[in-house]
């Protein structure tokens, strides 16, 4: 952990304590669970599916600046639901409880060119397990970014806000290259492992299918609305990367926000565990619409300690939560939407440049932060 460890006031047996209230809380949800919840996911499928639709219909006159600036709306809203509080969890397994093969996670598909099986591995198996360890967990800067004062200083980082800025413009592309792990893939005998030449078809598969949807066939539909449609399936696209780059960058990456060594996750508790998911995580407040509209990722926090639990019980959670901050003297980083990417982004520019002051490391960390 970074700097002064907010956590070394606690005990080992407070550790072990506050994980096994941890475990109340969420077996308490899973207890819960039932009709209500199953409702709310199947309401929420349905609203979404008719907002695109009638978005979609919207865009046939889209020629017309009303009819563009409508459709192009809906569409954004629907995009953004569809990959946030829909596919998301839905992926994580959250609804697989319903035993309902429409809404499970090893059948999903989503508005997305990242197939859904290699997103699942990358984001539930390695950076949910490995939440903010750095050389561990790639979403922490996405392998593009200095995260950490401690992480060696190149004039490559001096660029790090321009390919941020890039990366939420195409974020979609971004996660799909990271769930390929193509960075380390593209040396010349990597590329030929077949196993990575197969999941760069299916990748590439994946992104012909939305290609096809949104750039050729519903503009095609559209008649002599043609460029307006096509002009406007490229701007909800490009406001769902936005948001979701922002909510994601606000979970993770906000001041206050801390990160780890591959070391201090050796022989890890239960208890420490869920304590590195407490600190490695941001939460964003505000009201219930701009909950709905993150996915429920605004309680970041408590999505990480509970990946599995459905996103409508989070708000609740978040309260029990709290109160645990509280009880152990630990920070719960939250604050409103625009002071978060405020935040974010402040240590993204920051970070992009040399330390002020020299940082005394020890050798196994600065192996860690340079490997990262």
């Amino acid at each position: 952990m970074t700097a002064t460890d907010p956590t070394a006031h606690l005990t080992a047996e407070q550790i072990e304590e506050l994980g096994r209230e941890l475990d109340a809380i969420r077996d308490e949800v899973i207890a819960g669970r039932g009709e209500k919840d199953a409702a709310y996911i199947r309401k929420v499928i349905s609203a979404q599916r008719k907002l695109e639709l009638v978005s979609r219909g919207v865009l046939l006159f889209s020629i017309f600046p009303p009819a563009w600036l409508i459709g192009t709306a809906g569409l954004s809203v629907a995009k953004i639901m569809d990959n946030m509080e829909i596919g998301h969890n839905i992926l994580h397994g959250q609804w697989d409880w319903m035993r309902d093969p429409k809404i499970h996670s090893t059948t999903w598909d989503w508005d997305h060119v990242s197939p859904a099986d290699q997103w699942k591995h990358s984001h539930n198996e390695l950076h949910h397990t490995y939440t903010n360890v750095i050389g561990k967990d790639n979403d922490l800067g996405y392998g593009i970014m200095r995260v950490d004062e401690d992480q060696r200083w190149h004039p490559f980082h001096l660029g790090q806000p321009l390919w941020n800025f890039i990366n939420a413009c195409f974020f979609e592309y971004g996660i799909a290259a990271y769930d390929l792990e193509l960075g380390k893939n593209l040396h010349k005998r990597r590329r030929k492992n077949p196993e990575f030449r197969a999941r760069a078809g299916a990748v590439g598969r994946k992104i012909r299918k939305q290609v096809l949807k949104d750039y050729v066939i519903h503009p095609l539909l559209s008649g002599p609305s043609f460029l307006t449609t096509l002009a406007a399936t490229f701007t909800a696209n490009l406001v769902r990367n936005v948001w979701t780059h922002s909510v994601i960058m606000c979970g993770h990456f906000p001041e206050g926000v801390q990160v780890f060594e591959r070391r201090s996750i050796k022989g890890e508790t239960r208890g420490q565990w869920y304590l590195r998911q407490m600190m490695g995580s941001a939460n964003i407040s505000g009201s219930k619409a701009m909950h709905f509209m993150t996915g429920n990722l605004s309680h970041q926090i408590e999505h990480h300690l509970f990946p599995d639990l459905p996103s409508n019980r989070y708000a609740e959670v978040a309260v029990k939560v709290r109160a645990l901050f509280e009880k152990y003297e630990l920070e719960y980083v939250t604050g409103p939407l625009p002071k978060q990417v405020y935040s974010a982004w402040h240590k993204v520019f920051r970070l992009s440049l040399p330390n002020k002051k020299p940082k005394v490391t020890t050798p196994d960390r600065e192996q860690a932060l340079v490997a990262a």
